[in-house]
């Protein structure tokens, strides 16, 4: 679910919006994280099909610049750029796939049961889904979710590290969902969102093709 805070983000957006401000897409600001990465190329050009309501053009020519409100719809697709946090294994095989590598966690404070995952998703060239491939680990075995990443990288064979534009989706794994998963205003004033879960670890709201995410 999308936090307190957030709600209270999305709605001084709208007002601000309808108050004639023009606002861009906007980020939390993050720790800094070194990459995982031996090199990475420039992301490159990937074209993104646009929301059932799209929000306002750009002045700029920037999709972040792009005016958004509560009439704006949820995404065909969600552009996510590639970058040294949580979006640091996004973007094209070498067979024209696209793919996005992370790392999903669940969180028991009560009994302490908590899990990580190693997920990688695949999706055509298109965007649309095709499957994902997902291992399971307890709180303490940490080192084995590196060693299964490490493998999940290596399986991917040539890759060229950049922007994807992609399809949301859900999947059950493990008695939990996975996925990019679009959730609607619940309250007057409120947006549309995009979290990935297990975890609520990353925010996507509107505009779609913007790439970037709230934490």
């Amino acid at each position: 679910m999308i936090s307190g805070w957030r709600r209270v983000a999305a709605f001084t957006l709208v007002t601000l919006l309808h108050a004639g401000a023009t606002v861009g897409c906007a980020t939390v600001s993050r720790p800094s994280a070194a990459s995982n990465l031996a090199s990475a190329s420039s992301s490159p050009s990937a074209s993104s099909s646009p929301a059932t309501a799209p929000a306002s053009a750009s002045p700029t020519g920037d999709p972040c610049d792009a005016e958004v409100g509560p009439e704006t719809g949820p995404p065909e697709r969600i552009a996510i750029d590639h970058d040294d946090y949580k979006a640091g294994y996004v973007g094209h095989t070498a067979d024209g796939r696209q793919f996005f590598l992370t790392r999903p966690f669940e969180t028991h404070p009560v009994d302490g049961d908590n899990r990580e995952f190693v997920a990688l998703y695949l999706f055509r060239a298109d965007g649309t889904f095709i499957t994902a491939r997902i291992d399971a680990f307890g709180s303490e075995e940490s080192v084995a979710a590196d060693r299964a990443h490490a493998v999940r990288v290596r399986e991917l064979g040539d890759v060229t590290y950049g922007r994807i534009s992609i399809a949301p989706f859900r999947v059950e794994r493990f008695g939990t969902t996975f996925g990019l998963i679009s959730q609607g205003p619940e309250v007057t004033g409120d947006i549309w969102w995009v979290t990935a879960e297990p975890g609520d670890y990353m925010a996507f709201a509107a505009p779609w093709d913007c790439g970037t995410y709230d934490t």
